[in-house]
């Protein structure tokens, strides 16, 4: 059936349907109505589908459809890379937060050495300076004390 056709076919409905409202069958007009609707959605349904398409718009579908396939895989690339480079630094901000504590420690364990190194030589001369006499002078200190006795 061809659009002309179609349109006569809604033309006689039309009237079809204006002559049952006018004697009241309301639902009659509305199911004429919808019939005539759906009727001419189909003619210009088969109208758009029997154009002739040509090949400059063929062509520029197919080229929006490559446009967009390539811009989707540059967009899941960078995304993908993007993860890469995100990963790695987490990696080496973990790595360089370990270093750190190691270091902390590190340098806490050589406070601690060094406390302990300063008081064993505080106490070294402490007991150096306690002595009334000095070490080498001790024989000679012993004598006098012998003979005091």
């Amino acid at each position: 059936m061809s659009w002309t056709e179609r349109l006569a076919g809604k033309r006689e409905q039309v009237e079809a349907a204006a002559e049952l409202h006018q004697c009241g069958a309301e639902d009659a007009a509305l199911e004429a109505a919808l019939k005539n609707f759906r009727m001419s959605v189909h003619a210009w349904s088969d109208a758009a589908l029997s154009r002739q398409r040509t090949a400059a718009q063929i062509v520029r579908h197919r080229s929006w459809r490559l446009a967009v396939g390539w811009v989707l895989a540059v967009v899941l690339m960078a995304g993908g890379f993007s993860g890469g480079v995100f990963e790695r630094h987490q990696r080496t901000e973990r790595e360089r937060i370990a270093a750190a504590a190691r270091l902390a420690e590190q340098q806490k364990a050589l406070g601690e050495q060094q406390a302990m190194d300063e008081k064993d030589l505080l106490a070294a001369v402490d007991s150096d300076v306690s002595r009334e006499v000095p070490s080498a002078m001790e024989p000679l200190a012993q004598l006098g004390d012998e003979e005091a006795k």
